[in-house]
């Protein structure tokens, strides 16, 4: 079953037992999944991805780590709180992260492999260890440790 099947499942699982505060994400999770897929459709593509849904995902869960921050820095904490459970919901149906150990050995891999010395080789890291990463692991600290390993 993929993600956005989980998801539909777990939308009429979340209805029968009246749980709203999972019901509303799901819902709003549900329109972001189908809002991808027909923008997939203008493009020309069949059916919607376990890895397009999955991005979907993350990119909701990146909203609302983003929304978090914000109300934390302007000290709405019942906000923070809402954001929070959403956020909980949602990444239950994202893989695992990756953790930082095994990030740093693709990165050393990857490093060795393109033969890169320095940080003017960045490029040359970036764009492939994002996609060999992209939905397993964070983006700004996978940039932070490609820099550390750079500079080292």
């Amino acid at each position: 079953m993929n993600v956005k099947e989980t998801i539909l499942a777990d939308l009429i699982t979340a209805m029968k037992a009246k749980d709203s505060k999972r019901l509303q994400v799901l819902r709003s999770l549900k329109a972001k999944l189908l809002e991808k897929e027909i923008e997939q459709r203008s493009d020309g593509k069949a059916e919607l991805s376990n890895e397009d849904a999955l991005a979907v995902l993350t990119k909701a869960a990146k909203q609302r780590k983003e929304s978090i921050d914000q109300y934390t820095a302007g000290n709405r904490l019942d906000l923070v709180e809402v954001e929070k459970a959403e956020l909980e919901i949602i990444e239950s149906y994202l893989p695992a992260p990756m953790s930082e150990d095994e990030i740093i050995e693709r990165i050393d891999s990857l490093i060795s492999k393109v033969g890169a010395t320095g940080m003017q080789d960045i490029g040359k890291v970036m764009g492939p260890i994002m996609g060999q990463l992209k939905g397993k692991a964070d983006g700004s600290l996978v940039n932070k440790l490609v820099k550390q390993r750079l500079e080292n």
